[in-house]
């Protein structure tokens, strides 16, 4: 398959602390990568230089084989690579349905002069834009919850609701970051049913943080390990936490957790 995410000896420094130390991983084209470490290992700042949140101090990163390093999150948004984050507090008295619509591309009706002068214009998009939304609710199940309160929703419906917000962009690729985390156990199956369908059925590539393990080994392959800002292993995820310096770095995070 074709590399769709190259990332090649990424850095990332804050004062005197390394977040992302030289760390190179690639992705392909409809994998579902997961990123693992222990805390304080950098999974979060590679999410964020990737998806253009913040500014890599050195090194490469390649999205479908255009150089993309340091480009803000709305040009990477614009070529297809979209990360989800929790629903804002303002948007929780929004409707299911009022998320994803406000989250579409293309939106005339923002423009109060559209508005007046091309009202047509603003209608017809309003109605593909709720076309597409019911659309996004059926692929992911919440058709039953789209004129509910985001703010009602459970946990795991939450967790559906930002990736159903994500797909709103027709996107390449999806950062997903603990998807797992707050979800009831019952429901996180059917999360990683979602992700596997999405992949599967659309194409879409996802690269997912996460730190429970099972979830990991049910859906990611391969799967990017790092500590203390470097990348220690990729591979498929039985092999990489068998990796004896994998162990060693969850074990030395464990005890600093401890100590702290």
């Amino acid at each position: 398959m074709d590399v769709l995410l190259d990332v090649r000896e990424l850095d990332k420094h804050f004062g005197g602390l390394r977040a992302c130390d030289q760390a190179t991983f690639q992705i392909e084209t409809g994998a579902i990568a997961g990123m693992i470490g222990p805390n304080g290992a950098g999974k979060t700042t590679a999410f964020n230089c990737v998806a253009g949140f913040l500014k890599p101090d050195g090194g490469l990163v390649s999205f479908a084989g255009e150089d993309v390093t340091g480009f803000p999150p709305h040009r990477m948004f614009d070529r297809g690579l979209v990360r989800t984050f929790q629903i804002p507090q303002g948007l929780e008295t929004m409707t299911v349905l009022e998320n994803l619509m406000l989250a579409g591309e293309q939106q005339s009706g923002e423009s109060p002069w559209r508005t007046l002068l091309l009202p047509g214009q603003v209608r017809r998009e309003e109605e593909r834009l709720e076309a597409r939304a019911h659309e996004v609710l059926e692929q992911t199940q919440l058709a039953h919850q789209a004129y509910i309160r985001a703010g009602a929703l459970s946990g795991g419906q939450r967790k559906l609701l930002e990736l159903a917000r994500a797909l709103m962009a027709e996107p390449k690729m999806i950062l997903l970051d603990e998807p797992s985390a707050g979800v009831n156990p019952a429901l996180i199956r059917r999360l990683a049913d979602h992700i596997r369908e999405l992949s599967e059925r659309l194409g879409l590539t996802f690269l997912i943080i996460e730190h429970n393990l099972d979830f990991i080994r049910q859906l990611c392959n391969p799967v990017v390990v790092m500590a203390q800002g470097r990348v220690l292993d990729v591979g498929a995820p039985d092999d990489v936490l068998a990796n004896p310096e994998v162990q060693a770095a969850y074990l030395s995070g464990q005890r600093t957790a401890r100590s702290a």
